[in-house]
């Protein structure tokens, strides 16, 4: 299962630590922390193995629409850049699978192009694509990713 792979590479990022990210209360959909207010209120339950989002309207109004948002890189695999990877509201020490968030912590990121890895926090700018249906994807998938200016 897809999503497995991608939870035990969690894992294997989770030996170092990076800050906690601060936040501040901005009055725009753009701004990363208020993206993140909204997303990490999505509600989730837990049957048959898979993790199964509830989202409200307010998070639904999100859909396909370009959206800034600040996090931490997980990649998914040993580089220098990735086009593929997570982006997390938390830093690895307390990731999903490593220390205890929800899966509402995450996104799963598809970049334009290869973005290089830092374990600083990087803002990004993209498509978000909500997901109810494929247990192999996280929630929210965020498309055609490219590092906010």
């Amino acid at each position: 299962m897809y999503f497995t792979t991608l939870l035990l590479s969690f894992h294997l990022w989770s030996s170092f630590a990076a800050p906690t990210p601060h936040t501040t209360a901005l009055n725009t959909l753009e701004n990363h922390d208020d993206v993140w207010k909204i997303l990490l209120k999505v509600k989730s339950t837990y049957k048959d193995l898979v993790y199964i989002p509830h989202f409200t309207s307010e998070v639904k109004a999100l859909d396909d629409k370009i959206i800034t948002i600040k996090g931490y890189m997980y990649p998914l695999e040993e580089a220098t850049k990735h086009e593929f990877f997570m982006l997390s509201y938390y830093p690895v020490n307390v990731c999903f699978f490593c220390g205890g968030s929800g899966p509402e912590s995450v996104v799963e990121v598809s970049a334009s192009k290869p973005i290089p890895y830092t374990s600083k926090p990087i803002t990004l700018r993209g498509k978000l694509k909500l997901n109810a249906n494929d247990p192999n994807r996280l929630f929210f998938l965020l498309l055609s990713a490219e590092v906010a200016k």
